[in-house]
Order: C-alpha cells, then structure tokens, then sequence
C-alpha cells in the first residue's frame, strides 16, 4: 500500500550519542555531589551520638540507599537511550517503577526498624539516668521547722 506510514520509532545515532554522555556527565556529577555530602555529614555525629545513634552507621546505611537508587536511575536512563521503539520504552519504564517502588518499600522497612531501635536505645538510656539521679537525691523528705 503506498499510504502506509513508517512507524518505526528511531533515534538518530548522534542524538544517542550525546544523550549517553550527558548522562554520563551527570552520573559522574552526581557521584561527586555524594562523596561532598558525606563529608558534611560527619559534621553531625556528635548531636546523632548524643541521641543514642550510632551516626557512622546510620550514614553508611542512608548514603548507601541513595547510591543504590541514584545507580539504578542512571542504568535506567542509559537503558531508555537504546530503547528501539516506545513500546520498549514503556516496558522499561514500567519494571524501572516496579522495582524502585520494592526496592523504596525495603528502604523504608529498614529504616524505620533502624529508628525504631534508635529510639529504644534512647529511651533506655533516659530511664537509667533518671533512676541514677533518684539513687543521688537526698531521701527523708521535706524539712522540718524548729
């Protein structure tokens, strides 16, 4: 039929190209804006210690997740480049969002188990210096009047 349209879905290979590196670019930016917040972080660990938390770890964890999901979205979009057609981008898109909602739901977990312990820690630490500070106040009740 001579009326039939092409509908393939191409991207010229240059704009595949520039798109891969801008990509990487921003990949390689984004590694570095992590490694800066990392070091800044460290400033906190003094008021993290002071509420019960163990500050490296929590950092360790908190950076790490943020690695993880900042890697799958960059393999994500290195993927979406080399999609063939929209019905490949679609699928990609789809299973990118159905694991990162998982991989969210498995963060949150964590870290509301991780608070959570947080916490009790905490509160345990308070009721010892409450009954410490008991043990040192002076029994026998008010003064008498002569």
């Amino acid at each position: 039929m001579a009326n039939e349209r092409n509908t393939t879905f191409e991207i010229p290979a240059e704009m595949r190209e520039m798109a891969e590196r801008s990509v990487e670019q921003a990949r390689m930016a984004m590694e570095g804006f992590v490694s800066a917040a990392a070091r800044a972080m460290e400033s906190f660990d003094a008021p993290a210690e002071r509420m019960g938390m163990n500050p490296k770890d929590m950092r360790e964890k908190t950076f790490g997740m943020a690695e993880a999901n900042l890697k799958a979205s960059f393999e994500h979009a290195q993927k979406m480049i080399r999609a063939k057609d929209p019905a490949e981008a679609m699928k990609l898109q789809m299973e990118f969002m159905q694991a990162q909602f998982a991989l969210m739901q498995e963060q949150m977990r964590q870290l509301g188990v991780d608070a959570s312990a947080a916490m009790k820690q905490a509160g345990d630490a308070a009721t010892a210096a409450a009954k410490d500070a008991g043990k040192a106040a002076p029994t026998g009740g008010p003064a008498k009047k002569a």
